[in-house]
């Protein structure tokens, strides 16, 4: 079992979190930095409004609903446990090591990804800015 660090400034977030959910389920230890700054592509409005659909779904007591953070590192990490099997024991080990930070320092063993930027995008950043 080992640690991989990814650096999330400028990755395309389906990309990044395909190879996280990968390595995850290898049964290695996974860190994202600076995930404010990783690019979801598409039309953000439409993004926030399907999140803010989902959350209020769950209008009502505190058991109820899809649970939507508004924060970005625990977004991030809602979004990545979409493409674990938590139904299994191997899945919530899985999400078990991964953890996610809004900063952190860059060093040589750090995995940058350098995608192609879609031609419509937004920040993470941007959208947790609208979800509030």
């Amino acid at each position: 079992m080992s640690k991989i660090i990814y650096d999330g400034r400028d990755a395309v977030f389906g990309r990044l979190a395909s190879r996280v959910a990968k390595d995850l389920l290898k049964g290695n230890e996974v860190d994202i930095l600076n995930c404010e700054d990783i690019i979801v592509s598409g039309d953000k409005k439409l993004l926030v409004k399907k999140i803010l659909a989902k959350r209020e779904m769950g209008s009502g007591g505190s058991m109820k609903g899809p649970k939507y953070p508004r924060v970005a590192d625990k977004l991030i990490k809602r979004m990545i446990r979409g493409m674990l099997p938590r139904d299994r024991a191997k899945g919530r080990d899985a999400f078990r090591n991964l953890k996610v930070y809004t900063d952190g320092k860059i060093d040589e063993n750090t995995i940058k990804l350098d995608h192609k930027k879609p031609m419509k995008f937004s920040s993470v950043r941007e959208i947790v800015r609208l979800l509030k």
